[in-house]
């Protein structure tokens, strides 16, 4: 064998880093198919190591396929080793209307990155996060567990959105879900039938829109102005709204108190259901928040969700929805066949994380940085003569339209959302929506000196050519 060996310290264990040498050679054609490779004792002794750490290397890969041991003459490459193939292209079809769903292209991260929905990694305290789930690994018995979630997060979770959102559940009322999206998901499998109405937001959250079409629903985009969703434009046949009434998304705005009595006076009269995402209005800047629907329901019609997905990270997938008890059995059902249950040590990690005071010592911790944050970029947003910005006092986002006649285009180094991504209906809106969990303090004004010569306005029209 022919093959250069190459080992080095921190690049993963020995065992792993002999197994993927082998297999790159064994794919590029330098170890060809029938030859013999050197015994165990031999190669570990040209590469210094243990004998058990290459016959671990060559046990993998004869389970692979890749090698074939021969009783009495050695380790051999396979004739016909395993190599990455494409599957078959098919004749399959997916069923409408997953053939049309396709999300708004992503905007890929930058320097200065002003994309929404991503905290800041480096506020979270990871080095407690890895303690505390090494502590329920350790303690773990590895069964099936309750589709509704660990019990102590449950009632962790009860206590800290009763006391910092006011909302009215106990922990039998709590499921827990792996992140807003499956809380949807659970929802609209529980309560939507094909062709069903469901009213959105317009402009709106695109994820929750493309999930109900996809479950068969005929999907209303309803306005939104200063005030909230315009609850006179609701269609009267929907049966499930969805709204973001604690800082509308994208444009930030809360909805006021006339507009929420409106909505559930509404929902009451047409026996209808609203899901209310609170998804981060954790962070405020300002005085706190209005009550939220839930706590102001009255009917047993609204159901609340919640995730830790900007407080935390978005990696963790932990969220959790509140619903009526009414629907509770059922929705616990539809956890169960979807996927059981969540990752329980994430769960009773997050419960220890909430019991010992660290997630509100987090969010105070992430509130300040974040709030230094928001301010210079309010003000920016707000001395540009060519911008809009629209009021917004919480979360990681700001928005702002755009004057008439301006147009956009990003200078190199620059990651900002347009408005016009969250639009599913008539005409674009046309503006900016811009993130800060993602850009360090220190790039703020620098991001913000790009976005401005991002801006661009018509020229203005020159004096009339003479006539002679």
């Amino acid at each position: 064998m022919d093959v250069h060996i190459t080992l080095q310290e921190g690049r993963g264990n020995l065992a792993a880093q002999v197994y993927r040498q082998l297999m790159d050679a064994i794919l590029d054609g330098r170890l060809r198919s029938g030859e013999r490779l050197p015994p165990t004792r031999e190669l570990a002794r040209r590469l210094d190591i243990s004998r058990n750490t290459v016959a671990l290397a060559y046990d993998r890969l004869v389970a692979d396929g890749f090698l074939v041991g021969r009783a009495g003459a050695g380790t051999f490459v396979s004739a016909a080793p395993v190599r990455g193939r494409a599957a078959p292209k098919g004749v399959i079809r997916p069923r409408a209307p997953w053939a049309d769903l396709s999300p708004p292209p992503q905007v890929p991260p930058a320097p200065y990155d002003f994309r929404v929905g991503m905290p800041d990694p480096r506020l979270f305290p990871m080095q407690t996060w890895r303690r505390l789930v090494a502590r329920e690994l350790r303690a773990g018995t590895g069964g099936y567990a309750d589709p509704a979630g660990h019990p102590a997060l449950r009632e962790a979770i009860s206590r800290h959105i009763g006391l910092s959102r006011s909302v009215h559940a106990g922990p039998g009322d709590v499921l827990i879900t792996n992140g807003a999206q499956q809380a949807l998901d659970l929802i609209g499998r529980v309560l939507i039938e094909p062709g069903a109405c469901v009213a959105v937001e317009e402009p709106g959250y695109w994820p929750a829109r493309l999930l109900f079409r996809s479950l068969g629903a005929r999907v209303a985009t309803v306005p939104v102005d200063a005030e909230g969703i315009d609850v006179a434009a609701i269609p009267g046949a929907a049966r499930v709204v969805y709204v973001t009434p604690s800082h509308q998304f994208p444009l930030g705005t809360p909805m006021s108190p006339a507009r929420r009595a409106a909505l559930l006076a509404w929902a009451e009269r047409r026996r209808a259901v609203v899901i209310e995402d609170d998804y981060d209005s954790e962070f405020r800047f300002g005085e706190r928040p209005l009550a939220p629907l839930q706590s102001l329901d009255r009917a047993g019609r609204v159901i609340y969700v919640g995730s830790f997905s900007k407080t935390l990270l978005p990696m963790l997938r932990l969220g959790f929805l509140v619903a009526p008890a009414s629907l509770a059995p059922a929705l616990r059902t539809a956890r169960q066949l979807s996927d059981w249950h969540g990752e329980l040590p994430a769960q009773a990690a997050l419960a220890r994380f909430i019991d010992e005071g660290l997630l509100a010592r987090h969010i105070r911790k992430a509130t300040r940085e974040y709030a230094a944050r928001h301010a210079p970029i309010a003000e920016a947003l707000a001395a540009d003569e060519r911008l809009r910005p629209v009021p917004s006092s919480a979360g990681l986002h700001l928005c702002a339209r755009f004057a008439p006649g301006v147009s956009f285009e990003p200078v190199p180094g620059l990651a900002v959302e347009r408005l016009e991504a969250y639009c599913a209906e008539g005409a674009p809106q046309a503006g900016l929506v811009l993130g800060y969990g993602g850009i360090t303090r220190e790039l703020v004004p620098e991001g913000l000196r790009r976005l401005r010569r991002s801006l661009r306005v018509p020229a203005a029209p020159g004096p009339p050519a003479a006539v002679t």
